[in-house]
C-alpha cells in the first residue's frame, strides 16, 4: 500500500475514533468510575472488537474484488455515497454529542466486558468498515497489506482510547472533548467528505 494511501486511511480511522458516540462514552464512564487501568482496559478491549469487524470486512471484500469485480465496484459507489452521508450529517451535529459519563464503580473485568461489547454490538461499526475499507483494498492485494489495513484500523482506535483514559487522569480530557466536540464532529465530517469525493473522482473516466 503506497504511503499516501495509507495516511489515507490512518486519517479517517483517527477521524473515526475521534468522533464522539457511545464508545468514547463507554471509556469515559469505566476512566472515571475506575481509574486509568479500567479506562486503559476498556479501550483496548473496545480496539479488539474493531479489529475483528475490520478483519471481517477485509477478508469478505478481498473474495468479492475477486469473484465478483462488478458488485465490488457497486460496493464501493455505495460506500462512498454512505461516507457523503456520515459526513453530512457529522457537519450537522450540535455541539452536545453523547459525552456524559456519570461516575459509577467499576472494574477491569466489566470495562473489558464493555468494550468488547460496546464495539461488537455496533451494527454501524461493520458498515462504516465496509464503506471505508472498500476504498482502500485492490485486486491482487497480498495478505501482509491486508494485515496492515486491519492493524491500522485497531492500533488507532485503541491508541486513541488509551490516550483519553491517561488523559482523564489529570481530570482536563473531558471537559476539553465536551467544549470542543462541534469541532471534532466537523472535522470529521470534512475528512468523510473528502474521502467520498476521492471515490467519486477517481471513478470517473479521465
Amino acid at each position: 500500500m503506497p504511503f499516501s494511501l495509507w495516511l489515507s486511511l490512518a486519517a479517517v480511522c483517527a477521524m473515526g475514533a475521534m468522533s464522539p458516540g457511545p464508545s468514547l462514552a463507554m471509556v469515559l464512564r469505566h476512566t472515571l468510575g475506575g481509574g486509568r487501568a479500567p479506562g486503559v482496559v476498556a479501550g483496548l478491549s473496545h480496539a479488539l472488537g474493531v479489529g475483528f469487524y475490520a478483519l471481517l470486512t477485509v477478508w469478505g471484500l478481498g473474495a468479492l474484488i475477486v469473484r465478483q469485480p462488478m458488485l465490488f465496484q457497486i460496493i464501493g459507489w455505495g460506500g462512498a455515497a454512505y461516507l457523503a452521508w456520515l459526513g453530512i450529517r457529522a457537519l450537522r451535529a450540535g455541539r452536545h454529542g453523547p459525552l456524559e459519563a456519570g461516575v459509577v464503580a467499576t472494574t477491569r473485568r466489566q470495562a473489558a466486558r464493555d468494550g468488547v461489547l460496546v464495539a461488537l454490538g455496533n451494527p454501524k461499526l461493520i458498515l462504516f468498515f465496509i464503506a471505508l475499507l472498500s476504498q482502500f483494498i485492490s485486486p491482487g492485494m497480498s495478505l501482509m497489506a491486508q494485515g496492515v489495513i486491519v492493524f491500522t484500523a485497531m492500533l488507532i482506535d485503541g491508541g486513541w482510547y488509551v490516550l483519553v483514559a491517561l488523559g482523564l487522569s489529570h481530570s482536563r480530557v473531558l471537559p476539553w472533548l465536551q467544549r470542543h466536540a462541534h469541532w471534532i464532529n466537523r472535522a470529521t465530517g470534512v475528512m468523510l467528505l473528502a474521502l467520498a469525493a476521492r471515490v467519486v473522482a477517481g471513478a470517473l473516466p479521465g
